[in-house]
């Protein structure tokens, strides 16, 4: 027999996430809901991350390569700067506050920070390539949380992200090709 989508689960809220206020009754439980804004806030402080990363490495870059690399990554930089605002704002959908403070995404990130030292240009496209699959990898880790909790909306976006970050790894890998 199909659930009713239109009755509440009973392990949904009857408050918000940050205590007090209208409930939230999507038909995917607190639990759940908890347990991808956790993978999305992983996401959310690993594609920041990854984007300061390339933006400083747009600003950096020097050699031969240098028109190439410089418009590269300033395209790459802007399409990381506009996901950050879907994954906060999905997090924010099920209910709890993402988080944006540097102290907060450097909790949560998986990769390293941008090294404080400018690496030459051919280690920039190596080090991009290394973040890009790592942030991949952190997207793909929360399909089976949002799978299980039958969270199309957070599955769509985690396969956007994984589209992007998958293909944009393949197109700097290449640049590595001798």
């Amino acid at each position: 027999m199909a659930k009713n989508p239109s009755k509440k689960n009973k392990s949904e809220s009857s408050s918000g996430a940050s205590g007090g206020g209208v409930g939230i009754h999507i038909g995917i439980s607190d639990k759940d809901r908890g347990a991808i804004t956790g993978g999305l806030s992983r996401l959310l402080a690993d594609t920041y991350t990854l984007y300061l990363t390339t933006h400083n490495f747009h600003w950096n870059v020097t050699g031969p390569m240098f028109n190439t690399l410089h418009a590269m990554f300033m395209a790459q930089y802007t399409e990381l700067w506009n996901a950050v605002d879907p994954i906060a704002e999905r997090i924010r959908s099920l209910g709890h506050p993402a988080p944006g403070s540097y102290a907060q995404f450097g909790q949560l990130a998986s990769i390293k920070d941008a090294p404080v030292q400018p690496p030459k240009a051919l280690e920039m496209v190596r080090i991009l390539v290394e973040r890009h699959e790592a942030v991949a990898r952190t997207a793909r880790g929360i399909f089976p949380l949002a799978a299980a909790a039958n969270d199309e909306p957070t599955a769509d976006l985690l396969t956007q992200r994984l589209a992007i970050h998958e293909q944009t790894a393949w197109m700097l890998r290449s640049l590595l090709e001798e």
